[in-house]
């Protein structure tokens, strides 16, 4: 039976909050909130779909054919018109028609251009108001003088947007690079208004140094405010709130370096960044880099990042299985598949492939078409120079030596469509109430210590399916039956915004699923692949599939805040009205294999000034920090934050950072008795690469910052020993 048809049938049932047969004991329920263990048949996690996706390429113009072709785009706002940048020089421009049998010369640059191996005309980016500015970025590799250069410029429109004026540009960017390898030069503007300029390390005996060092452009993701030209400046530094990391030094244009740090940098550390792009949806900038040797790797690019060993790529696969990866962007477009969301992405050996969640909080590379292979509607294997997105979000692909443009046709439905994408069909949640309470038959819990959610005030309950109980472990870590649904609801104010699902699966495999609230809260849709949008005065993040699990993940035991510990608290039980210890409710009701003992640890909640420093700042950090930071955790960083671990065995205290000091002089991880030199209250304070939590926060937590900052102060050498 599916699942919707289930839920609604048994949801009449579940509200009636009937017991599983008896089997508690009358004088263990005096001190418990719940007078017998709730009946729950109808929240409860489906068996996921089995169904595999794959992917077809028919040709989309099957009348043109381009030379060389490296990259395709449309202009801002208009589905009318293609664009295909052709190395030697051209871009071209047609109607987006399949019959079309025609282009016409946008821009040709061919007498500008050196078209040698990787050199060449690589990237095109047209201003957010081109409609009206229009205005146009492209990226070539000219010969000046037997000197290689990288050249940014920017060209302008005559004639209402139908061509660019070769004879207008303005050089933005010259930076000197020999040999001719590693060029990058793709280009795009940002959700910020920014342009983004991708360059490559340039090849070459320097190559490595040249990504590390920041007194150079190459090697680099460059962001620069074209709309700003302060003094005779050709272009302006982002500055302010998301200010580049540099910003202040002197402009780096003369010949791509600097004495001082660049301030175009926005990200270092990168090798040949062939083709890059933004998440429409939620501003993340996905990368493909070209590895040096075994590996090819993709890259989540944040402000001030280090792609060079200091941040670990998302993903990346071996030489052996793919060459020169060709970076793609996140499918946002209308066809129905599991692959929505996910990045796709390719390589010029043929192979197209997602990265798919692997269940601990990272990626797999998913192949649709095997390296080599031919895809369904291709004469052969491809070879992959660039991927295209449509204004509706729609994917092309390019074929380089065959010169043609190629749509990705999904086919089969990925593997969680068994999931509702309204929240109302999940039979977890009462609708038809006000604040949309979960049914009456699922177990409210609260823990102790908070994980920080940007302000946003959650409330919890467990979907247990009838039969099945929760497992205690002498971790005290809680494990729970296959079916079992963890749902969260996150407000603010008395407005709902989200609703998380946290679902293990009949087959064992959990995964998080997270709905988003209408204007009024009458119903919640399902996001898939993350989102972020603006929620009263702030940006708020829906996490995707793999975000969840980045968190969620295995060596924290999947389910966050289900310790003995943690729920060792009161709360309200709405079944009855009554408040009890959540521990010895849970015992009253039998739902605890084996039943907790008496006198069972508590941590601290970390707004109870009843409580001492050292309890609460050790919960914070258990609870914030240590579900990643821990033995097996999914970080390279040798550190064990989790509460029981005593303080010098944390791999923290009065040692030095492994991974970049921030800038702070003679830094610690946590420097006792001095908090200005701790590197873990840096990065705790801040938002960007650098910041923790690298993910699912927008807003550093100020008040936890003031609890560790005291903390750390609070500490002396000897509490280190």
């Amino acid at each position: 039976m599916g699942f919707r048809a289930f839920g609604l049938m048994c949801l009449a049932a579940a509200m009636l909050g009937c017991g599983d047969g008896g089997g508690e004991d009358p004088s263990a329920l005096v001190n418990s909130g719940l007078d017998a263990r709730p009946s729950n048949i109808a929240c409860l996690a489906p068996a996921r779909s089995a169904a595999n996706a794959g992917v077809e390429t028919p040709r989309a113009f099957p009348n043109l054919t381009f030379a060389s072709p490296v990259a395709l785009t449309q202009a801002p706002g208009d589905l009318s018109r293609w664009f295909v940048v052709e190395q030697g020089g051209l871009v071209s421009v047609f109607e987006d028609n399949p019959a079309v049998a025609a282009t016409q010369k946008f821009i040709d640059l061919s007498g500008k251009v050196n078209f040698a191996g990787e050199a060449s005309l690589l990237g095109l980016a047209f201003h957010p108001d081109f409609a009206t500015n229009g205005l146009a970025y492209v990226n070539y590799v000219e010969s000046v003088s037997g000197t290689l250069r990288s050249v940014t410029s920017e060209f302008a429109s005559p004639d209402g947007g139908q061509t660019l004026d070769p004879n207008s540009e303005r050089v933005l960017l010259s930076v000197g690079k020999n040999p001719s390898k590693h060029d990058g030069g793709n280009i795009a503007f940002g959700p910020d208004g920014f342009l983004y300029i991708g360059l490559g390390d340039g090849g070459g005996g320097d190559s490595g140094k040249n990504a590390q060092d920041p007194r150079t452009l190459l090697g680099k993701m460059l962001r620069i405010d074209v709309d700003q030209r302060p003094g005779d400046a050709p272009y302006g530094i982002p500055d302010g709130t998301s200010r580049n990391p540099f910003a202040g030094n002197p402009l780096c244009n003369a010949n791509g370096s600097g004495t001082q740090s660049c301030p175009e940098i926005y990200a270092l550390g990168l090798r040949h960044p062939w083709r890059w792009s933004f998440d429409r949806r939620t501003g993340e900038l996905w990368l493909g880099d070209v590895g040096q040797g075994s590996f090819a790797e993709i890259n989540l690019i944040k402000r001030g990042g280090n792609y060079a060993g200091l941040t670990d790529p998302v993903a990346e696969y071996r030489r052996s299985f793919g060459f020169a990866i060709t970076g793609g962007h996140v499918y946002r477009g209308k066809q129905t598949s599991g692959l929505a969301g996910r990045y796709v992405f390719g390589d010029f050996n043929g192979m197209i492939a997602t990265l798919a969640p692997d269940g601990r909080g990272g990626y797999t590379v998913e192949p649709l078409v095997q390296p080599g292979a031919t895809p369904l509607g291709a004469p052969g294997p491809l070879q992959i120079s660039a991927f295209g997105e449509a204004e509706d979000g729609e994917l092309y692909v390019l074929d380089y030596g065959r010169g043609h443009v190629r749509q990705l046709v999904f086919t089969g439905s990925g593997s969680d469509e068994n999931v509702p994408q309204l929240l109302s069909e999940t039979g977890c949640v009462n609708m038809s109430a006000a604040g949309a309470p979960p049914l009456l038959s699922l177990i409210p819990f609260a823990p102790n210590a908070v994980l920080w959610s940007d302000g946003a005030v959650k409330d919890r309950w467990i979907g247990l399916p009838n039969g099945q109980n929760i497992t205690v472990p002498s971790s005290g870590d809680w494990d729970f039956p296959n079916g079992t649904v963890l749902v969260k609801h996150f407000r603010f104010g008395n407005r709902l915004v989200e609703t998380r699902l946290f679902m293990r699966h009949p087959d064992g495999v959990w995964a998080g699923y997270t709905y988003q609230w209408n204007a009024a809260q009458t119903e919640a849709t399902r996001v898939v692949g993350g989102l972020t949008v603006p929620v009263g005065g702030q940006n708020y993040t829906f996490p995707s599939e793999a975000d969840c699990l980045w968190c969620h993940n295995e060596a924290a035991g999947f389910s966050l805040g289900l310790e003995t510990a943690q729920l060792n608290g009161t709360i309200l039980y709405p079944q009855t009205g009554r408040s009890a210890n959540q521990i010895t409710t849970l015992n009253a009701v039998n739902v605890l294999t084996p039943p907790v003992g008496a006198n069972p640890p508590a941590y601290a909640s970390t707004s109870d000034a009843g409580e001492t420093l050292d309890a609460r700042a050790r919960a914070y950090l258990h609870v914030n920090c240590s579900i990643c930071h821990r033995p097996q955790g999914p970080t390279p960083v040798a550190m064990d934050l989790r509460h029981d671990t005593p303080l010098p065995a944390t791999g923290t205290c009065d040692m030095r950072p492994t991974a970049g000091d921030l800038g702070i002089v003679d830094a610690r991880i946590i420097a006792p008795g001095d908090s200005a030199r701790s590197e873990l209250l840096a990065r705790m304070s801040r938002r960007d690469a650098n910041g923790m939590p690298p993910l699912a926060s927008n807003l550093p937590d100020t008040d936890g910052v003031a609890l560790i900052r005291a903390w750390v102060d609070s500490l002396d050498v000897a509490s280190c020993q």
